[in-house]
């Protein structure tokens, strides 16, 4: 991950080695062979991966001291105003790529332990009708509107998936499978952050003037809200009931991760047709299987809570981290660049999975 110099920073070129041109002994042959050994040991991702952790370890603790507050959202917040504040050292782009990738990866794997399909089935039928509608929907009608917007194929697939499916998580679930651009992913996450913010106070609002029940309004919560920490936020701020089933029906969502990114990645290997020289993307990318075979082994009941309660806070950690990273990558500038159409998207978007979430509970008289 560069970063650009316009706040006056350069990369420089590493010192010499000692010896290069005073030991006798040494050679180019020498050389070449240390600069290979340097190239296979991770310490050059050292520097960023320490950052990007110590970010994460800052952004849990003021979660702790905020309750309601999301790590992920203030990692990536906190990623962010460094980026546009002052400079980013060269020297940690190699680590803030991996954990922008590799550590978020890891995450998404861990966190299909906070899955069971047996929750997700004993939440009945008309609840799941409507979190595949709403998925399916919004997923689709995000494509189809970013497309008469002129929104590039890739933004508005990662848009698509971020507010219909688990927002950041599912935006590096489907660049893992359509490898887009920087920028676009970044665009992507900010956009989930932005909306998904505006929607912890916004739903229990609007459920309360509508006067749902609270099980129903988790229900709405869980269906219709981005990330999974801003459902937290949003389903404590109307109760205990409500939080309960509002996860439950949010990991429900999640739960589509693995079908929707398996189903692009095939439509995409389709789209290469004869072109064999170019690398076409896996049926089913390798984190993808990994959050499945982790959601059955959560499911198995084989796992202690204790454990589970280790594996979570991992997760929040490593997730957090690649949120920093994230939001390193979120420059203002380039996201002014981008223009208005990113941005009603993500508004028109946030509409849909409000209104068809909404109307699936009325239908079903939930």
């Amino acid at each position: 991950m560069p970063f650009p110099d316009s706040a006056g920073t350069r990369s420089v070129a590493p010192p010499p080695t000692p010896g290069a041109g005073g030991e006798r002994g040494s050679t180019p042959a020498d050389l070449q062979e240390t600069r290979r050994g340097l190239r296979r040991f991770p310490t050059p991702a050292l520097p960023g991966l320490a950052v990007c952790l110590a970010g994460a370890g800052l952004a849990w603790g003021m979660a702790q001291l905020l309750p309601g507050i999301s790590p992920l959202l203030v990692a990536i917040l906190a990623g962010a105003l460094w980026r546009n504040l002052a400079p980013v050292p060269a020297v940690l782009a190699p680590g803030v790529a991996i954990s922008a990738k590799r550590l978020l990866r890891t995450g998404i794997v861990l966190l299909g332990l906070q899955v069971s399909l047996t929750s997700v089935l004993d939440l009945g039928f008309g609840v799941l009708a409507v979190v595949v509608a709403s998925v399916a929907v919004t997923f689709f009608g995000t494509l189809w509107i970013g497309a008469r917007l002129g929104i590039s194929p890739a933004q508005r697939l990662l848009i698509a998936s971020g507010f219909s499916i688990c927002g950041a998580a599912a935006v590096a679930g489907m660049d893992g499978v359509a490898k887009a651009k920087e920028e676009e992913v970044a665009t992507a996450i900010a956009l989930v952050v932005l909306f998904g913010t505006i929607m912890i106070p916004l739903v229990p609002f609007l459920g309360g003037l509508l006067g749902l029940p609270e099980e129903t309004l988790g229900i709405w919560i869980g269906a219709s809200t981005h990330e999974l920490a801003q459902v937290v936020a949003a389903g404590g701020a109307v109760g205990s009931g409500a939080l309960a089933v509002a996860v439950t029906v949010k990991l429900a969502r999640v739960l589509m991760l693995a079908p929707m990114a398996a189903g692009v990645s095939i439509h995409l290997r389709r789209q290469g047709g004869a072109a064999t020289t170019a690398k076409r993307p896996p049926i089913v990318p390798l984190f993808v299987l990994g959050f499945v075979a982790a959601m059955i082994l959560r499911t198995t009941g084989v796992l202690p809570e204790a454990v589970l309660d280790v594996v979570q806070t991992v997760q929040t950690l490593l997730l957090s981290a690649a949120m920093f990273a994230l939001g390193l990558g979120v420059h203002l500038k380039s996201l002014i660049q981008v223009g208005y159409r990113p941005v009603l998207l993500g508004l028109l978007s946030t509409g849909v999975i409000l209104a068809i979430s909404l109307g699936g509970i009325a239908a079903l008289g939930l």
